[in-house]
């Protein structure tokens, strides 16, 4: 793996240098642009609106429109305007991982120690094992400000990204009547069916099943066929009635 991002983690007065390395990777498949008459790649340019000529990628730089005009941007100005954040990655606080809602989760990366035994980030790691807590922090990357959460995973520190409180649109516009009545027969059978189908978390059992599905059809065209595709039919409720759906869902799945 090659690093994004090389700093430290704060933790008090503790610096523990570290490298980042990207957690995901996509499981979808890498499709091309093509020109349909000759399945020519389809190429996207970088071109001046006035000359309409391409701009070489060392010639671009960023701006910022004021007052009908563009201030440029330069890398030494995104780091003047956090120098702290730029290379540290600095643990604020500490709180419980349960009281982050998931949709401000973004993306994951593992962390990795300058040195292949780092007390300081064993400590961390142990500690926040024991503690159940996670970090938060506040770093730069790519030019942005980001809110992270450092967590452990197994025997690795993880530095997860999380959106900011602006970033979550307001709910107040959504449709939703608040004024509907559920009968305590009816959240009785629900509790009963969320019940009948818990189980441990486990997300190895699940797989992109869209794309390797889209990946046969693709080697099958490409041998002249075209693979038999098997329809999903959808299970039908024999009545309107929530508490008889319900039930015919305990019943199912106890059959099953």
């Amino acid at each position: 793996m090659r690093s994004i991002w090389k700093g430290s983690i704060g933790f008090g007065l503790v610096s523990i240098p570290i490298k980042l390395y990207s957690a995901v990777q996509s499981s979808s498949l890498d499709l091309d642009m093509l020109d349909s008459r000759d399945h020519a790649h389809i190429r996207f340019l970088r071109v001046n609106e006035h000359t309409h000529k391409e701009v070489p990628y060392d010639k671009i730089v960023k701006g910022y429109k004021l007052d009908d005009d563009y201030v440029i941007l330069e890398d030494r100005d995104f780091e003047d305007a956090a120098p702290e954040k730029s290379k540290v990655i600095e643990i604020e606080s500490f709180v419980n991982m349960t009281e982050v809602n998931p949709m401000f989760y973004e993306t994951s990366y593992y962390t990795e120690p300058d040195t292949k035994k780092n007390k300081a980030y064993c400590l961390l790691l142990q500690a926040l094992k024991k503690s159940g807590k996670a970090g938060l922090a506040r770093f730069v990357l790519r030019s942005n400000e980001n809110l992270c959460i450092v967590h452990p995973v197994e025997r690795v520190l993880v530095v997860t990204r999380i959106r900011f409180a602006q970033e979550i649109r307001s709910m107040d516009e959504l449709n939703i009547d608040d004024d509907v009545t559920v009968s305590k027969k009816e959240l009785d059978v629900g509790l009963a069916l969320i019940k009948q189908y818990e189980e441990a978390f486990d997300v190895s059992k699940f797989r992109d099943n869209y794309h390797q599905e889209l990946l046969k059809i693709i080697e099958a065209k490409a041998k002249g066929k075209r693979p038999t595709i098997k329809k999903l039919k959808p299970h039908k409720a024999t009545g309107d009635d929530l508490y008889e759906q319900l039930m015919q869902s305990l019943n199912t799945r106890k059959g099953a």
